[in-house]
């Protein structure tokens, strides 16, 4: 039988009692991060707005862009957020198969959306290097394509890692699930603005 001495019990409850008086600033560290890549697509939008303001396409090469596709990527979007939402509340009841069932039509609809952008690309009446208006308009669908293309990947992990048993995403550790969540709304209010300012103003 091994004893423990007085001065290791001490130092055992000193870690103890640090490691519950450490503030988990994980959540802060993705906000800040967040907040960080907001202002890149805020420089974006400000360029588009600029460029179109600016250096207006002369009467051959205004685009009216079609509204069926993006209003589509939209709904999808919204909706992925509803169901990640749901995810969420099934992991805080203990419910595994519930949240994974929940996490895959959230990827799911985030496939849905990349693959409704890739055919609106193809029936685009004008390319990538036609003028300032179309290298724009790719670059910030194609920078928001990118996140919501990590963000699909970021819910499959979460999805096989809430998995049970084995899984480390639980009831006691939702802070990946939580994380991803948060992510994917982000993403989510990106495209809203996008969707506003390149296809409604």
């Amino acid at each position: 039988m091994t004893t423990i001495s007085p001065i290791e019990e001490s130092s055992t409850k000193e870690l103890v009692q640090i490691e519950k008086e450490h503030a988990d600033h994980r959540m802060f560290g993705l906000a800040a991060f967040l907040i960080a890549d907001g202002m890149t697509f805020a420089g974006f939008f400000a360029a588009y707005l600029t460029f179109k303001a600016v250096n207006p396409l002369l009467p051959d090469a205004i685009y009216e862009l079609e509204l069926p596709l993006p209003t589509l990527n939209t709904v999808l979007l919204l909706v992925s957020s509803a169901t990640f939402h749901r995810a969420g509340e099934a992991l805080r009841k203990n419910e595994a198969k519930q949240c994974q069932k929940w996490l895959l039509i959230t990827a799911a609809l985030g496939v849905s959306f990349l693959a409704s952008q890739m055919v609106e690309y193809f029936t685009l009446p004008f390319g990538l290097t036609d003028n300032l208006y179309a290298s724009t308009f790719y670059a910030l669908t194609g920078f928001h394509g990118l996140h919501v293309t990590l963000g699909a990947i970021m819910i499959l992990i979460v999805w096989w890692q809430t998995r049970s048993p084995g899984g480390r995403i639980t009831a006691q550790n939702q802070f990946p699930l939580e994380a991803a969540e948060l992510y994917w709304h982000f993403v989510d209010g990106i495209w809203v603005i996008l969707f506003i300012i390149l296809y409604l103003l």
